[in-house]
């Protein structure tokens, strides 16, 4: 039975590139919790002493630490207590709220000290989100009506602004009842009866935000979240926003919020901050969270929590990120980017969080809407670098060895490139097979989110109806400030894979096994593996800040079935791929086991149907054998004037164009025969001389040995190289099996078909590009790489190349044997399977080109 019988055409695969590391032992332990009844949780914060969380009830409740008692409930606000921020140095609270004020509480007295009032006031709406800047003692105000304010603390308040006794009346709160025919005062709310006297309310010093003090229109939607960088690499103060617009916006601060840079989610509303150093945590819809590197103003990596379930806040504990879902769940990620931990923290909704220390322990508090205040006691990660700050206009790019220490430990990169790569492969993208249909398009979707994990900005390009669409993903680098522009470099290959039946596997073809250092499965050599391999080269040398050029991936989905629709939508989608300087493939093998190459030349195909008919049906030899011209022996004889004796092909001017084999080829010839042991001629026959192949001949009817077909038919390929021109070899073929089957004066019919085509490809061994990809392997692998030439075709590259108007290059990472010139991958073949270390070497490799490409500050105009 095929394998494929055994597969459903929908093998959905989960999208997360994040391992889950997680077990029951590494959970989080609940150490308390704290209850409030008909009391949503909607804000946390913590001093030394206290706990307080701000309720949709108005009230802030203040629990003591120490014995988790209620020590008190700070009310004064007439909406809920939406934010909650601890000033440490001045002990004090900021509270925000519904009702459109900001209050400041002594988190020593525990009574309020000031009320600050938006510009607007009430038109300000709810504020949403604060953050105090102990550098700028500013504390800083989101507001639904999409505004940026600020109270500066440091200068003072305006000498208009403040006042002992008096604040302007808010016509709703401040109301009597509507049969005492007053109008609104502040002392409407305190008054027992008759006359109203004025309390410690109405006495609180009013701070009013002057209109010198707000950024209108900050963003286009609420501004739901705030976050202040105090410690990142610049030393400045920076603000960070996130909105229901679905960007996070950087603002420089002096207190003055200036416009620094914006960050596009595209993923929904940015309902949480956390920022760490130079590196940004926001908490998005649809259970998405977005990393951002400040330096390097570039998206490093999406993490999927949980798609479709909205995250409603935020934690750091040291390395540690805790995400806090809509379904009352909370997941702990690793600095790897691993889900460390996943559990049901709430019965409800999780919609606040904050990591604190007590009793020298270090617990998570989550609150949630079924009213309780969760005290989770966590482990604290050991200290661990995620990214190197690095100074590109000062000291230039850091050597690969130094930022490979200094980003993290490689063998978790390796492993998470394994656990990538093993849910790419578990994906039947067999794109000849109507029945994996679904399957290839749910490939393209998951590489999609795949590359978007790692920091690239993706979108499915379609190809027509009924083709798989192409995956477009571009890692944007940061242009070093003396370059004359970024490199800008298209990665190609393919997530579609040959059908893999059964027979000859020793296991699963869509479930990778590792055996003896290889990783077996369908497209592990073939393209997925290099495909993974250069795409996580790409992002850790965005997440290091090294990546000083721009990487574009194009990936088809049909190329094992011809690559059906990819020239036409490549042209139609060409402005947003941009322009090119250079192409990079990794989709072949090397020469050997164990000695690195790079191919710099392909041959090119041509493939032709051919079919003979009679006007008759299928007969039986014994009857009719004799009296009919037989289609069988018309396809015959017409082959058999294809070539002559030692392989010479009888088209005529076949040769004419053949470019004759440089000294400096032939000597490279000659060392590589020395190393493979296979004479040069045998080298050259296959990779630089034109061939004819006979492929089958497939005849009507049962198939047995009385039957004269009625329909004959055979598949024909020739193999161009330099300088023959495509075009010409395709009608010289049809034209000389017309005229030769005319020849044969017989009453058959004769039907020709040219099918897949692609032209020849040799590259530009003395260009800039070549050289320093041919330093990368030689600095990786310790020696300089060979240079082949491979007997196959790869459509794609010579036409990128004309298209692009720039020089391609092709890296294979796969091996073969000496001995027996087989594919030791066997890409196309059961048991497919790549070297681990040729994989993770590859992946080196890549990363070492890139970074020689942006040193050498190597363009288009070079070439």
């Amino acid at each position: 039975m095929s394998m494929e019988s055994t597969l459903s055409p929908l093998s959905p695969v989960g999208p997360s590139l994040s391992r889950e590391l997680h077990t029951n032992e590494s959970l989080p332990r609940l150490s308390h919790s704290l209850h409030e009844l008909h009391s949503s949780v909607l804000s946390l914060a913590a001093s030394d002493w206290y706990i307080f969380s701000g309720s949709q009830n108005e009230d802030i409740s203040v629990w003591c630490k120490k014995s988790f008692k209620l020590k008190d409930t700070l009310r004064g606000h007439t909406g809920s207590v939406l934010a909650l921020v601890y000033a440490a140095e001045k002990e004090w609270l900021f509270s925000s709220s519904g009702d459109s004020t900001v209050r400041v509480w002594s988190t020593v007295s525990l009574k309020p000290i000031y009320v600050i009032d938006p510009y607007l006031e009430t038109g300000a709406g709810d504020l949403f989100s604060l953050a105090w800047s102990k550098k700028l003692q500013t504390i800083y105000i989101g507001c639904q009506n999409t505004s940026l304010q600020w109270f500066d603390f440091k200068t003072g308040p305006p000498s208009d602004s403040a006042s002992s006794i008096s604040r302007k009346a808010h016509k709703f709160f401040d109301s009597y009842p509507q049969y005492e025919r007053r109008p609104a005062d502040i002392y409407a709310n305190n008054a027992s009866s008759g006359q109203a006297t004025p309390t410690l309310e109405s006495v609180l010093p009013h701070f009013a935000i002057p209109v010198t003090n707000v950024v209108d229109a900050a963003h286009y939607g609420y501004i739901y979240s705030l976050a202040i960088l105090e410690e990142c690499d610049s030393g400045d103060v920076k603000l960070v926003s996130g909105s229901g617009d679905e960007t996070i916006k950087i603002w420089d601060c002096t207190p003055r919020p200036i416009f620094n840079h914006e960050f596009e989610c595209h993923i929904g509303a940015v309902f949480a901050l956390v920022t760490q150093g130079d590196t940004i945590y926001g908490g998005c819809q649809d259970g998405i969270v977005k990393v951002l590197d400040i330096e390097t103003k570039s998206i490093v990596r999406t993490i999927i929590v949980e798609e479709g379930v909205d995250i409603l806040s935020l934690s750091l504990v040291k390395s540690d990120l805790y995400a806090c879902l809509a379904n009352g769940r909370v997941q702990r990620y690793s600095a790897s980017f691993d889900c460390t931990a996943s559990w049901q923290a709430h019965s409800g909704i999780v919609l606040s969080s904050i990591a604190t220390q007590n009793d020298h322990r270090t617990v998570l508090l989550t609150g949630g809407n079924d009213d309780n205040i969760n005290i989770w006691t966590v482990h604290v990660p050991k200290a661990r670098s995620r990214s190197v700050a690095l100074d590109f206009n000062r000291v230039g790019l850091t050597p690969l060895s130094i930022a490979d220490n200094a980003v993290s430990d490689s063998d978790i990169v390796d492993d998470t490139l394994e656990y990538a790569l093993s849910k790419f492969i578990s994906i039947p993208s067999v794109s000849s097979s109507p029945s994996h249909r679904e399957d290839c398009r749910q490939a393209g979707i998951w590489l999609k989110k795949c590359l978007s994990q790692l920091g690239a900005t993706t979108s499915l390009i379609p190809t027509g109806e009924g083709m798989n669409p192409l995956v477009l993903g571009t890692f944007s680098g940061v242009q070093r400030q003396h370059a004359a522009r970024k490199p800008r470099i298209l990665f190609y290959g393919h997530y579609d894979v040959m059908p893999a039946p059964s027979d000859g596997w020793t296991s699963d073809p869509f479930v990778m096994t590792g055996k003896n250092g290889y990783l077996y499965g369908r497209g592990t050599t073939d393209n997925k593996g290099p495909i993974i391999a250069v795409a996580f080269a790409a992002a850790a040398l965005l997440s290091s800040r090294q990546l000083a050029v721009d990487l574009v991936f194009l990936i088809e989905g049909e190329e094992e079935s011809g690559s059906c629709g990819f020239e036409a939508s490549v042209q139609a989608h060409k402005e947003a791929i941009g322009d090119v300087d250079a192409i990079l493939i990794s989709n072949s093998t090397w020469i050997t086991d164990e000695h690195p190459c790079i191919t710099y030349g392909l041959r090119g195909v041509v493939h032709c149907d051919i079919e003979i008919s009679s006007s008759l049906p299928d007969l039986h030899s014994g009857i009719d054998g004799g009296g009919i011209v037989e289609p069988m022996n018309d396809m015959i004889q017409l082959l058999a004037t294809l070539t002559g004796r030692e392989k010479h092909v009888q088209i005529p001017g076949f040769y004419d164009h053949v470019r004759q084999q440089s000294e400096n080829e032939r000597r490279s010839f000659a060392t590589l025969a020395e190393i493979t042991g296979k004479p040069a001629s045998w080298l050259s026959s296959r990779w630089s001389s034109p061939s004819l192949t006979v492929h089958n001949i497939e005849a009507s009817g049962p198939q047995n040995a009385t039957v004269i077909p009625g329909t004959v038919k055979s598949q024909v390929s020739i193999r161009i190289v330099p300088d023959q021109d495509l075009e010409t070899i395709s009608h010289s073929l049809r034209d000389h099996l017309t005229s030769s089957f005319s020849a044969l004066d017989s009453p058959n019919k004769l039907q020709i078909e040219m099918k897949e085509t692609a032209d020849w490809w040799l590259g530009q061994l003395d260009g800039p590009w070549f050289q320093a990809l041919e330093s990368a392997v030689q600095e990786e692998w310790g020696v300089a790489p060979l240079r082949i030439r491979e007997g196959g075709s790869i459509p794609s590259i010579p036409y990128l190349e004309k298209e692009f108007q720039c020089h391609a290059l092709h890296l294979p990472m796969g091996q073969s044997s000496v001995s027996h010139f087989a594919r030791y991958d066997q890409a196309h073949l059961p048991n497919e399977r790549i070297l681990l270390p040729s994989l993770q070497r590859g992946k080196a490799v890549v990363e070492r080109f890139l970074l020689k490409v942006a040193e050498g500050d190597i363009t288009r105009s070079e070439e």
